[in-house]
Parts: structure tokens; sequence; C-alpha cells
């Protein structure tokens, strides 16, 4: 395992040729905000709704016991707080800069991919009804039967976005990852039997599975949305995060690949100056010796028994 350096690569000494080596990464991420602000100004896809389906659409419509501007705070800020927490302790530029990359691509992929299913599945809330007619007095085609919506666009508009969940997608693409990366800090398959760790590990599970039950219970989604979205995040989050680390079981399980990468160019680096410094040893070392003048025996006698010339020798067989 290679050895561990603290406090050698900050962000004040590192951070900014990091940075520029993954500049296209951040552009990337830049492109995805673009995509999936796109994706919330569309209009889904307004799915026929008969007047026979809305038996199972009549849910009451309630407020989010988990508002929309809380999610990004769990979902980000929360696992950039403890990437954060450790950059002070470890003070490590490569594990902080591919840390927090990983958790952006997580999040903003499964952003896009979820609204873009949103946007061309168009599923209803089980609130649909009140959406569609607040007052409770259904419309509907004399010809389709398809329901004539009467209240506001916005909330109907909200309305045809059910499947998957984004509330899901997003808690679980964000605490999925700090998972993993505790997971890899605490070296929790060390084989040592210490549960503690693992109880650290499935905290974060714990609220991304308790924030999914509450999009249920405030009846914005199906069961099925919150199972997709979960999903969903997941692969994602399990996707970004083996981009930029080892497997937690791995015994450099620790650490983001490039800090490895970069201990090894540091040696390959180091390689031609040792050889030189040993080139240059054995030539001093000859230098130094002077045989003496007798037979040809006796000079063979000599310099085999040279310790200085021993130690040349032993330099090249080395």
């Amino acid at each position: 395992m290679p050895e561990i350096q603290l406090g050698m690569h900050t962000i004040r000494s590192h951070g900014t040729r990091v940075a520029r080596i993954h500049m296209h990464d951040w552009l990337i991420l830049l492109l995805l905000v673009i995509i999936d602000a796109v994706l919330n100004i569309i209009d889904p896809f307004h799915r026929f709704v008969g007047e026979g389906m809305l038996t199972d659409l009549r849910y009451p419509l309630k407020e989010n016991t988990i508002p929309f501007w809380a999610v990004p705070i769990i979902a980000i800020l929360l696992p950039l707080a403890v990437i954060l927490v450790y950059y002070f302790i470890r003070k490590d530029v490569y594990d902080f800069h591919h840390a927090i990359l990983g958790l952006l691509f997580s999040v903003l992929i499964t952003a896009v991919i979820t609204d873009a299913i949103k946007d061309g599945v168009g599923r209803p809330r089980p609130d649909f009804f009140w959406r569609c007619f607040p007052d409770g007095k259904g419309v509907y085609d004399p010809v389709t039967s398809n329901v004539r919506c009467t209240g506001d666009k916005g909330v109907i508009k909200e309305g045809h976005k059910s499947f998957p969940s984004g509330h899901t997608s997003w808690s679980f693409a964000g605490l999925v990852y700090l998972a993993w990366y505790l997971s890899g800090k605490v070296r929790v398959f060390d084989r040592r039997g210490h549960v503690a760790k693992l109880c650290l590990v499935f905290l974060p599970l714990l609220v991304a599975a308790m924030i999914a039950v509450s999009r249920v219970d405030d009846y914005w989604h199906h069961w099925q949305d919150v199972f997709a979205g979960a999903l969903i995040g997941t692969t994602i989050a399990s996707f970004c995060y083996l981009q930029f680390f080892p497997p937690p079981y791995d015994i450099d399980g620790w650490g983001p690949h490039a800090y490895f990468q970069m201990l090894a160019e540091s040696r390959n680096g180091a390689q031609p100056s040792t050889v030189n410094n040993v080139q240059s040893a054995e030539l001093q070392a000859v230098s130094l010796y002077i045989p003496p003048q007798h037979d040809a025996d006796t000079r063979g006698n000599s310099w085999d028994s040279s310790p200085m010339l021993g130690a040349s020798q032993n330099v090249r067989a080395h």
C-alpha cells in the first residue's frame, strides 16, 4: 500500500493544477445544469386520463414533508460538509477535488435522467384529481372522456411528473455516494468486524429511504415512482464513485485513483536521478583506487581484495 503523505498536497499548493486537468469535467457539469434547467421548463407528456382512471388518483393534495429546497441541502451540502471535514483532517486536494467532482456528477446525471423520464412518461400523481379539478367538479371530453382540467396550469404540469420520484433519486444519488465515501474512509471492509462502521455507513441510506417513504405518505408519488428513483440514484452514485475511487474493500480504498497515480509518477520521476547517483558513486570508487605496481597475479589479487571495488561491483550487481 502506498505511503500516506499528510499535508503534502493542499488546495493552495496543487488545487489550481488539479482543477485545470479536469477543466473539461467541470464544463460538462455546467452543461448538465443547463440541460436539467431546460427539462424543468418544458411541458411533460400529458398522458390520457379518462374518467374511470381517476379512482386511484383522488388522494388529497398535501404539502411536501420534505420541501423542494431541502433536497439539494440533503443530497449535496450534507455530503460536501463531510468531504470538507475530511480535507481539513488529511489536507489532500486530490481526495477533496475528486470527491466533490464525483458527488456533483452523481447528482446532476441523476437529475437529468430523472427529469427526462418524467417529461417523457407524464404519469399522473396520486393527487391528480384535485390538481386538475380544485373545486371537485370533474369536466370530461364527451367523446374520449379525457379530463379537461380547470385548475392552475403550473399545478397541473407538476401533476404529470410522478414517475420517477425526483426527491428520491436526488437523495439516493447524494447519500449513497456519501455511504460509498464513508466506507472507504473508515475502511469498513477491513475484516476486523467493527459493526459500528457499518452503522455509520447505513445512516445516509436510512435518511434517503425515509425521504422516499415521505413521498408516498404525502401522496405525491406511487410506490413504483420512489422505487425507480432509488434505483436510478443508487446506480448513478455507484458508477460515479467508482470512477474516481477504488472499491472500499480494496487495500487502497481510502484514497482516489488520482492520488496513487500521482505517487507512481513521482516515484518514476525519481528513478533517473537515483540511477545517475549510483553511476556517479561507481566512477568515484574506481577513480579513487590506484592498483599497486606488481605482476599480473598480484594485481589480480589486489583488485579482487579491494573493498572499494567490491562495493562498486556490488552496486553493479544490484
